[in-house]
């Protein structure tokens, strides 16, 4: 999908091959930090039914269209968009490609162009062609919503297709913790909406929760839950600022030279090591689930003994260990590779 901290595409056959080994081939699994869902996804395809969730809304319109459709939605509510496809998800999206500049929110506070609000030096997040067509589209998925144009599942189709064509063309290194002092040659294109690859298969009847994993956990009935916690003090939501925004489709004050939005209140404990190790217990202890697979990394804010002892509290505990490669800045002295954990807990 896109660079994204912690991606567990790499190890995906580590996870799969551990989950069988603990509950066979068939059951519910629960995937409560979820990303940008490519591990639910995973579950998915391999036949098992997944429960997935973050706290994050624009990991929520990933997921839903990861677990939720096989197919396109029928946009009957666009059914005055004239048909060049025989698709109306293509017909929606050209319309939407179509659309004229609009110098906006996205354009003042994320481009070169524009003044942003703050006082702040104009940010180069995206040239301004791009930011101009950011928000077109945003301004008319917004109209349609508000004229009840569009089913839940067809708001997140459309804001997880404008976040995959956003972050082909943003101006970063990875995260928008902060954007590059120039721009790069692909952030230089043209932003397009592409149409999203369904997944094919029927295996569809899943469940998307939005929240904090230490709050939905009492809730879930799982035989297995995996937990892919952030690993180091970087939180999400403040590296991931404006992909939220597209996802809430909202105009909040971008604060400080990088933009930021009001993100506390999708702060979370994992990224402290004053509270992770009691959000670890709190949803191990809670959740009516045996089995428990947690993916870490020698570069945690937790070493693993620490690790290993808190979660002796609470049942049987081993650990599969698994070189992989480090992501490194240039001129970085750390080494090229790293140990990463797969642990299993079993209450």
């Amino acid at each position: 999908m896109y660079r994204y901290i912690g991606n567990k595409a790499k190890l995906l056959p580590i996870i799969m091959q551990t989950a069988k080994r603990i509950i066979g081939e068939i059951g519910v699994v629960a995937d409560i930090m979820a990303g940008t869902g490519v591990v639910s996804l995973e579950f998915r395809r391999e036949g098992y039914s997944v429960i997935a969730s973050d706290m994050m809304t624009y990991s929520k319109h990933h997921l839903n269209i990861n677990l939720l459709v096989n197919q396109p939605p029928d946009f009957a509510g666009l059914n005055t968009i004239n048909s060049a496809n025989g698709s109306r998800y293509e017909d929606v999206l050209l319309l939407l490609n179509s659309l004229e500049p609009v110098e906006g929110y996205f354009y003042n506070e994320f481009s070169p162009g524009g003044i942003p609000q703050n006082g702040s030096e104009p940010r180069k997040y995206f040239i301004p062609e791009n930011a101009s067509k950011i928000d077109a589209m945003r301004e008319q998925i917004n109209q349609w919503l508000a004229e009840g144009k569009l089913t839940e599942i067809e708001e997140s189709l459309l804001k997880h297709t404008l976040i995959m064509a956003t972050n082909k063309v943003a101006n970063i290194s990875g995260t928008y913790g902060y954007f590059l002092s120039s721009f790069i040659r692909s952030s230089l294109d043209n932003i397009v909406l592409l149409p999203v690859q369904f997944e094919e298969n029927d295996n569809i009847n899943h469940t998307v929760i939005q929240g904090f994993a230490e709050v939905v956990a009492p809730d879930i009935r799982a035989d297995l839950c995996y937990i892919d916690p952030p690993y180091m003090k970087r939180q999400y939501a403040a590296n991931y600022h404006i992909l939220e925004t597209i996802a809430r489709g909202d105009y909040p004050e971008a604060v400080g030279k990088s933009g930021l939005r009001d993100w506390w209140d999708q702060h979370s404990k994992f990224c402290t090591k004053t509270r992770g190790l009691d959000s670890f217990e709190r949803v191990i202890s809670s959740m009516h689930c045996q089995d428990f697979i947690i993916s870490y990394s020698e570069d945690g804010l937790f070493p693993l003994d620490t690790l290993i002892s808190c979660f002796e509290k609470h049942g049987t505990v081993s650990v599969d260990y698994i070189d992989n490669s480090r992501f490194r800045s240039n001129g970085s002295p750390l080494p090229k590779q790293l140990q990463e954990y797969v642990i299993h807990v079993r209450k």
